[in-house]
C-alpha cells in the first residue's frame, strides 16, 4: 500500500517553553555585556591590551661625531741623499731600526777631500806668510817718503800689494772652509731622529752629489699624523648648528680624535685635531683634516688606514632613540610607533642624523617624554590600545596565560 505524507503545514510544531526562552535572553545579555566591556578600538573577545615595551625619550647631552676615513702620515720625514761624489766605504746602521739625530749612517771615501782640505790650508799659510812681508814693507815705505827717499808712487804700490795680500788671506781662508765642509760631507748622519728605511745602497757603490734617489729615508713616528677628509657640505652644515645654538664647540678650542684600525680596534691613545685645510679640492669637494696621536709604542706605521672619530662638538639637547624601536615606512622614511597619553598607539616620521652607538638621533618627529615602543613592535598597530611597560620591567610573554577571571557561582 502506498502511504500517503502529510504536507508540512499539517505538522504540528511544539510551543517553546518558558524555560527555554529564559535561557536564550541569558545568553543574549552575556554576550551584550561582553561586548560592551571590550576596550574602544579592540574586537570583541579579544581580551586585556597587549603589553609593550616602551623607551621613555629624554634630552641628553651627548658629543657630536663625524667617522672620517684617512691614512697615517709620519710626523717629520728625512731623505737621505749625498751632497758630494765618492764611493762608499760602510754603512753603519741597521736597516728597519731607530736612529737619532746626528747618527752616522755612511761614510765615503775621504782621501781625495782630506787632500783638497790640506790643500787650502797650506794656500791659506802662504797668504798668511806674505801679508807680514806686505805690511812690513808697506810701513818702511811710509817711514821714508817723509825723508823723500822713496817716491810716493813706490808707497802706494807697497800699500795696495799689503792690501792684495789680505784678501788673498780672506780667499783662502774661505777655500780652507769649502774643503771643510766638503770632508765633513764624507760622512752622512741622520738630520732627525726616527726609524729609518732599507738602504738603497751598499759598500762600494758611487754616489753623485744631490742624485735623485735617496740613499734611505728617515721617519719620524712620535707623534703620528692622520690626514682624513670631510665634504665641505658637512663643514658647512657644522658651522650652521653651531650658530643655530644647536650644537656648543668644545671648551679647549681643540676637538679630540679617536681612532679605529683597519681591523676593527680602537687605538686606546687619543689624539687631537691639529688644522683643516684652507681650500677645497676642486675634484673631490672635499677638506683635509690632520690629527695629531701620539705613538709611544710605534703601534702606527705611515701608510696605514684608519677611520677618525672626530668630536666637532656638543649637543646638549639631543634626542636618542634605540635602533630597534625605529623602522621604515613604504617611502622609505624612519618611523617610530609611540603610545598617546590615551594609551593607543600612534605612528611618528622621523628625521635622523646619524647612529650613536646602538641609537639614533633623533633631530625631529620626537620629543622628550614620548613613549616608544621597542619591544612587541610586531603585535601593535597605529590606533590601538596597549598596555606600556618600561624595558627595565620585563612585559608578559606572548601567549602567556593570563588568570582567569573568577566564574560566577551556580545558582
Amino acid at each position: 500500500m502506498t502511504r500517503l505524507v502529510e504536507p508540512f503545514s499539517a505538522i504540528p510544531l511544539r510551543q517553546p517553553t518558558a524555560i527555554t526562552l529564559t535561557a536564550i535572553a541569558a545568553a543574549l545579555i552575556v554576550s551584550a555585556c561582553g561586548q560592551s566591556n571590550a576596550p574602544a578600538g579592540m574586537a570583541p573577545g579579544a581580551g586585556a591590551p597587549p603589553e609593550v615595551g616602551i623607551f621613555t625619550v629624554q634630552t641628553q647631552t651627548v658629543p657630536v661625531t663625524s667617522e672620517l676615513s684617512g691614512r697615517t702620515v709620519a710626523n717629520v720625514i728625512a731623505e737621505i741623499r749625498p751632497q758630494i761624489g765618492g764611493i762608499v766605504q760602510k754603512r753603519l746602521f741597521r736597516e728597519g731600526g731607530d736612529v737619532k739625530a746626528g747618527e752616522l749612517l755612511y761614510q765615503i771615501d775621504p782621501a781625495l777631500y782630506q787632500a783638497s782640505f790640506d790643500s787650502a790650508s797650506a794656500t791659506l799659510a802662504k797668504a798668511e806668510a806674505n801679508v807680514v812681508t806686505a805690511r812690513l814693507k808697506a810701513q818702511r815705505y811710509q817711514e821714508l817718503i817723509a825723508d823723500k827717499a822713496v817716491s810716493q808712487q813706490a808707497a802706494d804700490d807697497a800699500k795696495a800689494a799689503l792690501l792684495q795680500a789680505e784678501a788673498d788671506v780672506a780667499a783662502a781662508k774661505a777655500a780652507v772652509e769649502a774643503a771643510r765642509i766638503n770632508l765633513a760631507y764624507t760622512r752622512i748622519v741622520s738630520p732627525i731622529a726616527g726609524r729609518i728605511s732599507k738602504s738603497a745602497v751598499t759598500q762600494g757603490a758611487l754616489l753623485t752629489a744631490n742624485q735623485a734617489t735617496p740613499l734611505a729615508t728617515v721617519q719620524q713616528l712620535d707623534p703620528i699624523n692622520v690626514d682624513v677628509t670631510q665634504t665641505s657640505t658637512e663643514i658647512l652644515q657644522m658651522k650652521r648648528a653651531m650658530e643655530e645654538g644647536k650644537i656648543k664647540g668644545n671648551g679647549d678650542g681643540q676637538a679630540k680624535v679617536k681612532l679605529i684600525l683597519d681591523n676593527g680596534d680602537v687605538y686606546p691613545l687619543e689624539g687631537k685635531l691639529a688644522f683643516s685645510e684652507a681650500t677645497v679640492d676642486a675634484g673631490t669637494g672635499s677638506v683635509t683634516l690632520r690629527a695629531v696621536f701620539p705613538n709611544p709604542k710605534r703601534d702606527l706605521l705611515p701608510g696605514m688606514y684608519v677611520r677618525a672619530q672626530v668630536q666637532e662638538g656638543i649637543n646638549p639637547q639631543a634626542l636618542l632613540v634605540p635602533q630597534q624601536g625605529v623602522t621604515r615606512n613604504t617611502k622609505g622614511e624612519p618611523t617610530a610607533l609611540v603610545v598617546g597619553k590615551d594609551g593607543k598607539v600612534a605612528q611618528r616620521v622621523l628625521q635622523t642624523q646619524r647612529a650613536i652607538g646602538d641609537k639614533w638621533l633623533v633631530s625631529a618627529g620626537l620629543q622628550a617624554g614620548d613613549k616608544v615602543i621597542v619591544q612587541g613592535l610586531q603585535k601593535v598597530r597605529p590606533g590601538m590600545p596597549v598596555k606600556p611597560v618600561e624595558t627595565g620591567s620585563k612585559p608578559a610573554a606572548d601567549g602567556q596565560a593570563k588568570p582567569a577571571a573568577a566564574a560566577p557561582a551556580a545558582r
